[in-house]
């Protein structure tokens, strides 16, 4: 068809390098590790193999060392009892909880890279070595020997992750699944630890039927003293806490609810001795000694429970830190921590501990003393040690049911019901995946839980990723700038031209979802009553605006091969606009570029309707070769320059609007009138 003017449209270069389907690639990501890596200095090898050398250069005695020993003293006055509480729950003797915060917590103080995390035994985790082992007799030196196994397992599964930086896989697990998972959890955590307030024996389950009808059909052995005892206690441990959180001048209320339950729960029996209420006993004292675990043959079946607690690790423990982190100004790096973890465990399942990862709690309680360095790691450590060689003739007096009380003080926290209110009120899809992974975990089991949630948040991921949003944008009035009609009803479109905007990378698995949204534009905007522009009866140009399209791979590009050659057959002609240039390259190299045409590539979608409105005039209308070069033509910072040593009267509106037109000629074509002044054209 013949231009409808003799006037060369002006538009921006397209400044992509092009070269016929032979270009270079992006510098990839393992020739990027490679030059950071060449560019390292032994200090920062240093740093990197043994990140406590960042904070012992640095550290400064005056200022650091008074906040460290506070906190590291407060916390570790808290890990004692807590540890010991949560070995409880392990189904393990308390002297593993200690165990487990002591030579862990060392390890980490060296090869872990955040300086406020607390490290040692939790409750989460302690539940699912619980429940793992749940086949097993507690009693029995296997139930040991297999928890210890399990904290090699998980060490040696984060070091790995961390090393080949496999962090990332974690994140396709919904933040409102692991809410759901840790409300679940504790409400279970709460009713096993019932049978020491009750005095009486509760199956052990990770499942709340099996719970709550043990619960009930045992009521006729219920005991009034240690009922009595663990409730007085859990109440003051809530109190505490509470005014911990609320005042600041009792802050340390907070850190010391666990001792206070320990000292209150000792002094009762050592001076009333009631023999209904259960003990500890006696807990062996001095260091733990080296040994290899033992036990391999049971290596298989903990497999799947040695990947759910180092997913837990990285979403608590990793998420704790880089918090932490934030809020005190250092960077952090999570495969780093994530490999600091893998060696606290590794090391410490060398010296009896079973599985360690970061404590909210604990942490919470190290940054708001005023933790600054690693140093107060160390600090809890030693307090830990103390206590393992000269106090462990007095844990033998202290309630079981003071212990329980310390565990379900600490799980209340991690019922997070408030989230579920939130998320009923702003996104009902995540909601959904809360409940169902919430109550899957309840009636069914941690793991099935676990799957279920994690299945139903992958699913999630994958139909958002095979059906993008793909909008038909439209041109704001008094402006150069295309937006979502949908979103901005004042849009409008012009006649014979689509405008599309993929706001999702291409690939196999969304290329038939937005070929179909394509066809089913075509139709919309051809029905559209706001168009602008010259009569036309049919579509004629789609334009595809390209910029939120970050990869393209060969099914999508195979896919628009095709769509170029069904809107061919109907002569339509489809414009690129602003393609990044790694999405360029592939079609480029592909021949998608040769196939369309290098001179319906544009820098922006206010050039590629400028070319386009010149050939809509007919429904009868096939589009040719514009009459411009868009390599050749003149550079718009050229003309413009041009313009103004010509010291023509430009405003500063007209250098934002990107309106050609007004910059660089003056004379009107009538059949870009409408598209020059927003008019539409009869």
């Amino acid at each position: 068809m013949r231009t409808p003017t003799n006037r060369t449209v002006k538009v921006i270069p397209f400044q992509h390098s092009y070269s016929g389907g032979d270009s270079t690639p992006a510098t990839s990501s393992l020739s990027r590790w490679k030059e950071k890596w060449n560019r390292m200095k032994v200090i920062d090898w240093i740093e990197m193999c043994i990140p406590c050398s960042r904070w012992i250069r640095t550290y400064n005695w005056r200022e650091y060392l008074q906040p460290d020993l506070v906190s590291g003293v407060t916390v570790g006055i808290m890990l004692v009892p807590q540890s010991m509480s949560y070995a409880k729950l392990a189904g393990l003797q308390p002297i593993y909880g200690l165990y487990t915060g002591l030579v862990p917590i060392f390890m980490y103080a060296i090869f872990g890279s955040s300086r406020q995390l607390a490290v040692g035994p939790v409750a989460l985790v302690s539940l699912l070595v619980s429940n793992v082992l749940g086949n097993v007799d507690s009693s029995g030196e296997l139930y040991t020997e297999l928890a210890i196994l399990l904290s090699l397992m998980v060490g040696i599964l984060e070091c790995t992750m961390g090393l080949l930086r496999l962090g990332w896989l974690i994140r396709f697990i919904s933040h409102s699944v692991i809410s759901g998972f840790t409300t679940a959890s504790a409400i279970v955590i709460a009713l096993s630890q019932a049978k020491y307030f009750l005095g009486y024996s509760v199956e052990r389950s990770s499942e709340i039927i099996p719970l709550v009808t043990s619960i009930i059909s045992g009521a006729d052995e219920f005991s009034w003293p240690p009922f009595m005892m663990g409730s007085t206690i859990l109440a003051i441990m809530l109190i505490m806490k509470h005014l911990g959180k609320t005042r600041k001048s009792l802050r340390f209320f907070r850190a010391a609810g666990p001792l206070t339950a320990v000292v209150l729960g000792t002094t009762f029996v050592k001076i009333f001795h009631p023999s209904s209420i259960s003990l500890v006993g006696n807990i062996p004292q001095g260091l733990p000694s080296f040994s290899i675990p033992k036990e391999f043959g049971h290596v298989k079946s903990l497999i799947p429970t040695t990947f759910l607690i180092t997913g837990v690790a990285i979403l608590e423990s990793v998420g704790i830190a880089k918090a932490l982190a934030a809020k005190n100004g250092y960077e952090l790096d999570s495969n780093q921590e994530l490999f600091g973890l893998g060696v606290a465990n590794i090391v410490g399942s060398f010296f009896s501990s079973y599985p360690a990862t970061g404590s909210f709690s604990r942490s919470a309680v190290n940054h708001e003393s005023g933790a600054k360095t690693g140093l107060s790691g160390i600090i809890m450590g030693i307090i830990i040690c103390c206590a393992l060689l000269f106090m462990t003739p007095l844990f033998e007096y202290i309630p079981q049911c003071a212990l329980a009380s310390i565990v379900v003080s600490a799980v209340i926290g991690l019922v997070d019901y408030e989230e579920a209110m939130f998320l009923w009120r702003v996104d009902k899809k995540d909601f959904f995946l809360w409940t169902v992974t919430f109550a899957t975990t309840l009636f069914f089991g941690i793991e099935i839980g676990v799957l279920v949630g994690v299945g139903f948040s992958l699913a999630f991921v994958i139909h958002e990723s095979a059906n993008p949003h793909v909008a038909v944008l439209g041109r704001l009035p008094g402006t150069t700038v295309y937006r979502n009609t949908q979103q901005y009803p004042e849009a409008y479109t012009y006649n014979g031209i689509v405008i599309v905007r993929i706001d999702a990378p291409l690939y196999f698995a969304n290329t038939s979802f937005i070929k179909d949204r394509l066809r089913e534009y075509e139709i919309a905007v051809d029905q559209c009553t706001s168009r602008r522009g010259p009569e036309v009866e049919r579509i004629c140009f789609v334009i595809l605006e390209m910029a939120p399209v970050t990869y393209v791979d060969s099914s999508a590009v195979q896919a628009l091969k095709e769509l170029y050659q069904e809107y061919k057959s109907r002569n339509i002609q489809i414009a690129i606009a602003n393609p990044n240039r790694d999405v360029f390259l592939t079609l480029s190299k592909s021949g998608f570029i040769d196939l369309v045409g290098k001179e319906w590539c544009f820098v922006r979608v206010h050039d590629a309707v400028q070319v386009c409105l010149q050939y809509v005039q007919t429904s009868t209308a096939s589009p040719k070769t514009p009459r411009m070069s868009l390599y050749n033509s003149t550079s718009f910072s050229e003309r413009l320059n041009k313009r103004l040593n010509c010291k023509e009267d430009l405003s500063a509106a007209d250098l934002e609007s990107g309106d050609r037109e007004r910059l660089i000629s003056t004379d009107a074509d009538p059949i870009m009138q409408p598209f020059l002044e927003g008019k539409s054209r009869k």
